[in-house]
């Protein structure tokens, strides 16, 4: 079996030529398909390799920049005898590589639709995700209850959908917290309702009302958190996906310590267990919190793992230009 190298150039390298040169030489000492690929016609292939050019990959071996006669006859001598042994042992693992390399499968043509347009997918994904429970309110004030119903139960394993942290549309209030959130000049819950504000499964239960509004599927942090990922999708969009990822440590203090201290701090001093209330008095968050640290951490948690997706995503870009086009050159010899 032929070797196959892949030479990375661009327009006008003289050192390109030369390694193209000293490759043709060879050739009749170490048979191989030669494959070039243009780092300037691809914008994953030139981020990859354009400082390095001319770039030779051949197997599992890379030379760069510099390059000369003697590093191309061991890299490929060695390409060569690795095949070679490969082929006598008869390794499955090899052999399915070899198949998989002959071919443009259904799945690579999907893998580079993705490393394309992951953003737009992943940003459609979330506005659909979230578009659903601001849907479920519409309809009910619409009277289509059973679609809105559908909706509420799809979410329901995803949300505690707590009438007293989610947000209402089309009524007196945007919001009804509790009482002990202390937050002035609304009617709390249990008075707007007049159900036992420490009855969770009725608090969950309740949808609304024509006077009060109905509830989004989903409750005021769970809003915050993906309307925020995905205002940074879409910004990081805007700016052609150029961002680098936020460092751990400012995802950690941004994202994590202000969501976690609100919310933890809120659920030990519900627990009723005496040793905790000494360290936590109760207390009940407020829409205002439950909205604040709910977008700081979905901004700051899209920040920090979207530009590590576009990376992963460059790599795989890359490395299936290389396989498109070094199976196209198979099938034209």
């Amino acid at each position: 079996m032929t070797i196959t190298v892949t030479l990375y150039t661009r327009k006008d390298c003289d050192p390109c030529q030369q390694v193209k040169a000293e490759l043709e030489a060879i050739q009749s000492e170490i048979p191989h398909t030669l494959v070039e690929i243009d780092v300037d016609t691809d914008v994953a292939v030139r981020e990859k390799y354009a400082a390095e050019v001319p770039v030779v990959e051949v197997g599992p071996y890379k030379l760069k920049t510099v390059i000369t006669k003697a590093d191309l006859l061991m890299s490929l001598g060695a390409a060569r005898d690795r095949l070679s042994h490969l082929d006598q042992i008869g390794d499955p693992a090899h052999q399915r590589r070899v198949e998989r390399g002959k071919v443009i499968s259904s799945p690579d043509k999907l893998s580079m639709w993705l490393s394309n347009h992951w953003l737009a997918a992943v940003n459609l994904v979330i506005c659909l995700y979230i578009g659903l429970p601001f849907l479920a309110p519409v309809l009910m004030k619409a009277g289509a209850t059973f679609p809105a119903q559908v909706i509420y139960t799809a979410y329901s394993p995803l949300c505690h959908q707590l009438g007293f942290r989610s947000f209402f549309l089309f009524g007196e209030q945007p919001y009804y917290p509790r009482l002990a959130a202390g937050v002035p000049d609304v009617k709390n819950f249990g008075l707007a309702t007049g159900l036992n504000e420490n009855d969770l499964l009725a608090a969950r239960a309740f949808i609304g009302n024509d006077q009060l509004g109905y509830k989004i599927a989903v409750c005021e942090r769970d809003v915050a958190i993906y309307l925020a990922i995905l205002a940074f999708g879409l910004l990081y969009a805007a700016t052609g996906r150029r961002l680098q990822p936020l460092h751990w440590i400012l995802w950690l203090l941004i994202g994590i310590a202000p969501i976690g201290f609100d919310g933890f701090s809120q659920l030990f001093s519900q627990l009723n267990l005496p040793f905790l209330s000494m360290i936590f008095p109760y207390r009940e968050s407020t829409p205002f919190l439950r909205v604040l640290t709910g977008a700081l951490f979905g901004f700051s948690t899209a920040w920090f793992g979207l530009p590590y997706m576009e990376q992963s995503m460059r790599e795989t870009h890359a490395l299936l230009v290389k396989k498109f086009v070094v199976v196209e050159k198979k099938l034209h010899l």
